[in-house]
Formats: C-alpha cells, structure tokens, sequence
C-alpha cells in the first residue's frame, strides 16, 4: 500500500511539475508577444506622428509662401495703381502756383485814380501815366461806375433817379445834356460831369475805386 500512495505521489508531482513550467512558459511567450505587438504599433504610431508632423510642416510652408506671392502682388497691385510719385506731384504743384502767379499778374490796379474829360485817354493810371480809369466802382453802393462822354448830368439830378436808373442808359439819357470834352460819371449813390483831370482822392466824397484792369 505504502508502494502504491509512493507511485502516486510521483505520478501527481510529475504531471503537476512538468504542465506548470510549460503554462509559464506560454505565458510568457504570450507577454513576449503581446509586448513585441506594442512596440510595433509604438513605432508604427511614431513613424505616422513623424510623418503627419512632416505633412503639416510642408503644408505650413506652403501655406506661408503662398501668403508670401499674395503680399508680394498687393505691393505691386499698389504701386501701379497708385498715385504719383511725389516728383510729380511737385512738378504738378509748381505748374500751379506759376499759373497763380500768371493769374495774379494778369490784373492790375491803377494808382493814383484818375477821373477826367472826354479829350483825356483812358485806362491804368499812373505816377507816369495819367490815364483816367475805366474800371471804377463805388465802396459804398457796390456798383460798377457808368460813364458817358461828351455828356454832363442835368442840374436837376437827383439820388433815387441814380439809385432806381444805374446802369441803364436809356433810362439816364433824361438827365444828360449833351457837352463837347465832358464826362459824365454815376454810380447809384454819387454823379459828377468832369471836364478836367483830377485824382479821385481829392474829392472827399467819392468813394470810387480801382476795380482792376485785365492786361
């Protein structure tokens, strides 16, 4: 009996000694793999990361060179469609402030200011050239000086007949007589008849002006 409990024992402990290191060792080829499957997808992972990285590298330089070639033609869009270069513009500003200039030079006042008869010429007066001027107008009334020659104004004159009739002739002619190297001046406020040359400023009473002569 003891022999048999003996062969017993011995058949337990050799199937149970022998499955168990195999089960172990299974298990561990299993982990083996398991981790072998892990590193791989690991490295697998890694190769996409390092790829998509390089993707959206190349993608980022592309998109930034293309933001570049917009920059670059907006500039050039801005310069040809833009305005003149500041030369031009200095030379278009000179232009005009010559043609000031002209347009300044092209009126003059004269100085003194002559009124006179019919005999004495007309136009700008001067120190040098006494000329009687055309161009007068009044500061008080604001009017252009009407003048007729050959005429003097009736004694009979009086201020609304100037103030409803200047400037019209037709109108006027019913207070002018008619008098050889005379000069009849009105405004709507003032009248004289002159015969002979005088400067406007020795006759308080005129407030007659230069208006300016176009040359």
């Amino acid at each position: 009996m003891a022999d048999d409990i003996d062969d017993l024992l011995d058949e337990v402990e050799t199937k149970f000694c022998v499955r168990t290191p195999v089960k172990k060792e299974k298990s561990s080829r299993r982990q083996e793999d398991q981790s072998g499957n892990s590193d791989a997808a690991g490295k697998k992972k890694s190769l996409d990361g390092g790829g998509s990285r390089r993707a959206a590298a190349t993608q980022s330089k592309r998109t930034s060179k293309s933001r570049e070639d917009d920059d670059l033609n907006s500039m050039i869009d801005d310069i040809i469609d833009g305005p003149e270069p500041p030369s031009a513009l200095n030379r278009q500003g000179s232009q005009s402030s010559v043609h000031s200039r002209t347009q300044s030079t092209s009126q003059r006042r004269c100085h003194p200011v002559y009124v006179g008869g019919s005999d004495t010429p007309m136009g700008i007066g001067s120190a040098v050239s006494q000329r009687m001027c055309d161009q007068l107008r009044c500061t008080s009334c604001d009017f252009k000086i009407v003048f007729f020659d050959n005429f003097e104004w009736d004694s009979s004159c009086e201020y609304l007949f100037f103030r409803n009739n200047v400037p019209d002739f037709k109108k006027l002619s019913a207070k002018l007589k008619k008098r050889k190297g005379c000069r009849a001046y009105a405004c709507q406020c003032m009248w004289r008849s002159v015969k002979t040359s005088f400067k406007v400023d020795q006759d308080t009473q005129l407030k007659w002006v230069c208006g300016k002569h176009a040359l």
